[in-house]
């Protein structure tokens, strides 16, 4: 069966629901109230409120990294916009998903929004570069990439890793 964007990207939140509230925090889905959030997340412990936006993808193979010419070997990437280059706040975190094909499987990234502003910055700034030194004409559009790096590999910016981030829960910078 093929999956919409729209079902993937619910099954992302729920996923992401379900593993914040059986680490103890209260967390509530915004139902697209909140432009920017998908959840919202209150630690009861520290009394400390969090906002988390929810990327997902939907993989063939799981665990499979991808590779860019310009970015090199990466584990994923998920669509970003521009807009995503300046939304920074201590608060503010991106939990990245994956899910394999068979949905049995998930992988989760939770990564703070100063991270994920400086890398879909830079990796935009250097793809538009090396484009340009190819000779290639380049079309400047708002969408932006967020990759996932692998700490064997070697990267021409700074790349958050995935074995930083994964199963991030205690919000950690």
């Amino acid at each position: 069966m093929k999956l919409s964007k729209n079902q993937i990207s619910l099954a992302g939140e729920f996923a992401v629901l379900s593993r914040l509230t059986l680490r103890g925090y209260d967390a509530n889905l915004t139902l697209g109230n909140t432009k920017g959030v998908d959840i919202l997340v209150s630690d009861p412990e520290s009394d400390t409120m969090f906002k988390v936006e929810v990327k997902t993808n939907h993989q063939q193979v799981l665990n499979k990294p991808s590779f860019s010419k310009v970015h090199g070997k990466v584990v994923s990437g998920w669509i970003m916009h521009k807009k995503h280059e300046t939304l920074v706040s201590p608060n503010l975190f991106y939990c990245f998903v994956n899910i394999h094909d068979d949905a049995e499987k998930f992988n989760f990234y939770m990564v703070p929004s100063k991270v994920v502003a400086a890398y879909v910055r830079d990796q935009h700034n250097l793809w538009l570069k090396e484009k340009k030194k190819e000779g290639k004409a380049v079309v400047n559009s708002d969408m932006r990439i967020f990759r996932l790096g692998i700490k064997t590999e070697k990267y021409p910016i700074e790349t958050p890793l995935a074995e930083r981030y994964e199963n991030n829960w205690g919000f950690k910078n």
